[in-house]
Order: structure tokens, then sequence, then C-alpha cells
């Protein structure tokens, strides 16, 4: 009984870490999937594989998609490829 007691506090506070974590980790989820929809790819279809990629390996997928694509490129293809598009 004694035992309960004493490792009570630790207990909630493990609980409370945990559930802040995996709250964060769902709000990154979902912030890059909202990203991966409104950003501009070069085509559609890797705009749905990105999509899929997110979606279906959660929080592996949002992580590699933010190092491979929002990390290097934050505002999207360039105004310059998008000039490019235009003169095609």
């Amino acid at each position: 009984m004694t035992f309960n007691i004493i490792f009570f506090p630790f207990m909630v506070a493990f609980m409370l870490i945990a559930a802040a974590i995996v709250l964060l980790v769902t709000a990154f989820w979902i912030w890059m999937i909202v990203d991966c929809v409104q950003r501009k790819f070069k085509n559609e279809t890797e705009k749905v594989i990105w999509i899929l990629a997110v979606i279906l390996l959660t929080w592996v997928g949002a992580l590699v998609y933010y190092f491979a694509i929002r990390a290097s490129n934050p505002q999207g293809l360039s105004k310059h490829s998008d000039k490019k598009k235009k003169r095609k």
C-alpha cells in the first residue's frame, strides 16, 4: 500500500508528460498533412504520393516530409519555377 502512495506523484507526472508528447506529435502530424495539401508541387502525382505517405506512415511520414520538403523549401515552389510553367 505504501508503494502506491510513494510512486503515485511520479505515475501522474509520467502520464501527463506522455499525454503532452502524444498531443504534440499528433499536432505535428496534422500540420504536415495540411502543409502537404496546400503546397504547390511540380505535379499532382507527387502531391498525392506525399499526402498518402504522411497519412499512412503517421509521424514517421510526417518527419520524413518535414525534412525532405518543408525544411528545404518552406514557401513551396519558387516563383522562378512558376514563371517557367506560365511561359510553356
